[in-house]
């Protein structure tokens, strides 16, 4: 897996780390994030899905209902990171064609439906397929000089760049997941106890 730490920490910056890299790479990439994802959630219960985590650290500026702080469940990190690896998929095939940038491309499913570590799973891999699609899309030669910033101080994303955001993003959300299975584990064993 590549070094998306290096990104979050900002000690190169995504246009760095795209460097080199086609749609094959890029491919092999998401399967191995989504890949772990689903490791992480091998032996989760539907319980797990809504078990509400501690979560220090929580704060979620777009939430509603006075909801800002409170720490995200398993089923609604998993629409999260799906929906934002979806956008990246489709925004890079744009780019890749040749397509300006005209706006976002998001859309996610509303997390609260999400209640079973089936659907969980289902998620990640209808997601899988749908950011391969993305891939899929693009030419033969994509055309790399396309580009956008998508927030001011990033630099220019082209298609690898902006596919790569959506896997950064991912990766930032690994540890995030791998502490709620941690905790609902934990109090499985508790109440069995």
């Amino acid at each position: 897996m590549l070094n998306y730490a290096s990104v979050l920490k900002k000690e190169i910056k995504m246009q760095d780390l795209a460097k080199g890299l086609n749609a094959d790479d890029l491919a092999r990439e998401l399967n191995e994030m989504y890949d772990r994802f689903q490791a992480l959630m091998k032996d989760s219960t539907d319980a797990d899905v809504v078990f509400q985590p501690v979560d220090p650290n929580a704060h979620d500026p777009y939430a509603e209902g006075g909801d800002d702080n409170q720490a995200w469940t398993l089923g609604h990190v998993v629409v999260h990171f799906t929906a934002s690896m979806e956008e990246s998929a489709a925004l890079s095939a744009e780019l890749a064609r040749g397509v300006e940038f005209h706006g976002r491309s998001r859309w996610e499913t509303d997390w609260t439906t999400v209640k079973t570590v089936e659907a969980c799973r289902s998620r990640v891999e209808e997601s899988r397929r749908m950011a391969l699609g993305g891939l899929a899309m693009w030419p033969d030669q994509p055309n790399l000089e396309n580009a956008y910033a998508p927030y001011s101080s990033a630099g220019s994303y082209n298609c690898v760049a902006r596919f790569l955001g959506g896997l950064t993003h991912a990766f930032d959300h690994l540890g995030q997941v791998e502490d709620i299975v941690k905790q609902a584990k934990a109090a499985r064993e508790t109440s069995k106890g």
